[in-house]
């Protein structure tokens, strides 16, 4: 276990930047989740902490050591590949063994430590399978097990569970969730799935085109998100196009005279999450009429998603939004082509700037 501190970290490759000036400071035993999508900076960063690429500038410092140009092997950082990696032609044993074995740690104590390791991740008495003998989940279990065999100080996850089925992605990140609290072990994970993200993480760092858009908890970033590309990565946001009249009124491009929270005069959009939008019968003077915005509205779409129902509504030739409602008996769901009322108080309605 150990802090982990990124200083100024730069990746360039010719004049492209895949890693601008990242800085990032992962307290001792904290889960951190480095998250946005694909080529955003977030994997190149991870592997420069590792050490498979060496960085354009900045520093890496582990335990509060510079290890910056120190080569992998010397980082004592235990990482999990996307692919896992294993060697097809050594058994579960000796590929645990592996890191052991490169650190030249006595033959007994490698075979305590690989029982040990395997006992761990609920894979004891698989020591002498292939990794072809194996599912998916225990070929990943393998690979965690050989990065925590050599006792890192910092733990590394490239989309460890990008290779798993929907079903067995949840029973695996939280049993590494579950094993990271229980060791204590410094942990950075890269993903792109929001959902493993918002599960396994203390803190989040959401990336973009090489830069840190904004760094918080769950909570954070999803109630008070940075800017659009935040909104839009983070769970998930209607935008209203339109202009910032004055603070608290905004109009959209279609016509609508709306509420908001907030916001300087200008061309700005307006962030609405499905599940704070409320949708009732075409009544004006219905339940929604409390609100500070209550528009009439066309039902578009509807997708049913099981527990929830998502309600697309179109609101003018150039405005629609969709509305999220549990499924449950005897509430309102209404048909493509019914009329409906949607309204929401001004305060769910955040607006940034164009």
């Amino acid at each position: 276990m150990a802090r982990l501190d990124i200083e100024n970290l730069v990746k360039r490759y010719g004049d492209f930047h895949a890693v601008r000036d990242v800085s990032l400071s992962i307290a001792d035993g904290e889960f951190l989740v480095l998250l946005g999508p694909s080529g955003c900076g977030k994997t190149t960063t991870l592997r420069m902490v590792a050490g498979f690429i060496e960085p354009t500038a900045g520093r890496v410092l582990l335990g509060g050591q510079d290890v910056t140009l120190l080569p992998p092997w010397k980082r004592n950082a235990g990482m999990v590949f996307q692919s896992y990696a294993l060697f097809p032609h050594l058994t579960v044993a000796q590929n645990v063994a592996f890191g052991l074995e490169m650190r030249k740690i006595p033959r007994a104590d490698i075979e305590k430590r690989v029982e040990e390791v395997l006992a761990l991740v609920r894979l004891g008495g698989y020591g002498g399978r292939l990794p072809r003998q194996l599912s998916g989940g225990q070929q990943q279990r393998v690979a965690l097990a050989r990065a925590l065999a050599i006792r890192p100080d910092v733990l590394l996850l490239d989309e460890p569970l990008s290779n798993l089925d929907a079903k067995l992605r949840q029973e695996v990140r939280v049993e590494i969730r579950e094993l990271q609290r229980q060791l204590g072990l410094t942990t950075v994970m890269v993903t792109h799935d929001q959902e493993e993200a918002l599960t396994m993480a203390d803190r989040l760092v959401v990336m973009n085109e090489g830069l840190v858009r904004q760094v918080g908890s769950q909570r954070d970033l999803y109630e008070r998100p940075a800017d659009r590309f935040v909104a839009g990565f983070v769970g998930r946001s209607t935008f209203l196009v339109g202009t910032v009249e004055a603070p608290g009124r905004f109009r959209s491009n279609g016509g609508l005279g709306l509420a908001c929270s907030g916001g300087m005069a200008g061309p700005g959009v307006l962030a609405l999450r499905p599940e704070r939008v409320e949708i009732g019968p075409p009544i004006p003077s219905g339940p929604l009429s409390g609100l500070d915005n209550c528009l009439p509205g066309t039902v578009e779409f509807v997708s049913y998603l099981g527990a929830l129902i998502d309600i697309h509504v179109r609101l003018s030739t150039t405005d629609r939004l969709v509305v999220q409602i549990a499924n449950r008996d005897g509430g309102f769901a209404p048909d493509v082509g019914q009329s409906v009322h949607v309204g929401w108080p001004a305060s769910a309605g955040q607006v940034f700037a164009e």
